[in-house]
């Protein structure tokens, strides 16, 4: 099967979880409004019967399992949306590799530096949000938590990159991971900026997996990076990463974080606040101001 065939075939499944969603809702809003009608007669008659407390005891039993199945719903209609996306990525990838060209080929453009930050705006604004089951802890890679140590990125995975540059110095740039091999334990990544168009052999240090879920601030804070904490952050309209201090956490899902840059040409040394995505702040592996 295709991998256009099966993404119809998700968006299908997709679009029925949705309509049960739906139905579901409405189905749990009849007794919603049950509950509320039952506390106004309880507190019109200034009593609270044995009646009132059996009825109300069946209406939360109810309540509860409609929640329950709502939700358990939903999950399902996250998964079938991590597949469809897992499958996108899976056939853009093909499409890269079949794009890699002979001596023969004519040369292809290069993205519009335009385009390509308004695609890493929009990896940004759609990489999900950590929905965790009830006491359930947020995993590795999911805000500022890292990755396991004996963790791999997968091809096609986004990550900050450590190079040497023109100059002889170092900098870290944002860049797609193409191979991994476990005899020298290197990196082949792509520097996502096309204008580059290089492609570095790395070694495991070298590299920073980036974040594959938002952390909710208001279920999961423990998964943000704290005020003040030192990190990598991606500087707005660029592909490179700066140190910089965390100014304001995010304080809602959709929120990003407000970072102050290390910049000498402030009197502080540090830029004013500038806003930041989740998935472009890394923890920094150097601890001393440069």
């Amino acid at each position: 099967m295709s991998a256009d065939t099966k993404i119809a075939e998700l968006l299908t499944e997709l679009h029925q979880l949705i309509k049960q969603t739906q139905e579901e809702r409405s189905r749990s809003e009849h007794n919603l409004l049950n509950i509320q009608k039952t506390h106004e007669r309880m507190q019109t008659e200034n009593k609270t019967s044995p009646y009132y407390r059996t009825k109300l005891r069946g209406l939360y039993t109810t309540a509860k399992a409609d929640a329950e199945a709502e939700c358990s719903i939903l999950r399902r209609a996250l998964d079938k949306i991590a597949e469809i996306k897992s499958l996108q990525e899976e056939r853009r990838i093909a499409a890269k590799s079949a794009r890699v060209q002979s001596d023969n080929d004519p040369p292809r453009k290069t993205m519009r530096r335009g385009v390509l930050m308004t695609l890493l705006q929009q990896s940004a604004m759609t990489l999900p949000l950590w929905i965790g089951k009830p006491g359930e802890s947020p995993p590795p890679l999911c805000g500022a938590i890292p990755a396991s140590s004996d963790y791999v990125a997968k091809q096609g995975d986004k990550v900050a990159a450590r190079v040497k540059v023109v100059d002889g110095d170092e900098q870290w740039i944002l860049a797609e991971v193409v191979s991994y091999s476990h005899s020298t334990n290197k990196y082949e990544v792509d520097d996502i900026d096309e204008e580059g168009k290089e492609r570095h052999t790395l070694s495991r240090r070298r590299i920073i997996p980036l974040p594959q879920w938002k952390a909710n601030p208001e279920t999961d804070p423990e998964a943000l990076f704290s005020k003040d904490q030192l990190v990598l952050a991606l500087y707005p309209q660029t592909t490179c990463f700066y140190r910089a201090l965390i100014h304001t956490p995010p304080h809602r899902p959709q929120d990003d974080y407000s970072v102050l840059f290390e910049d000498t040409s402030y009197a502080d040394g540090y830029s004013p606040p500038l806003n930041v995505a989740q998935r472009y702040v890394v923890a920094c592996k150097e601890n001393k101001k440069k």
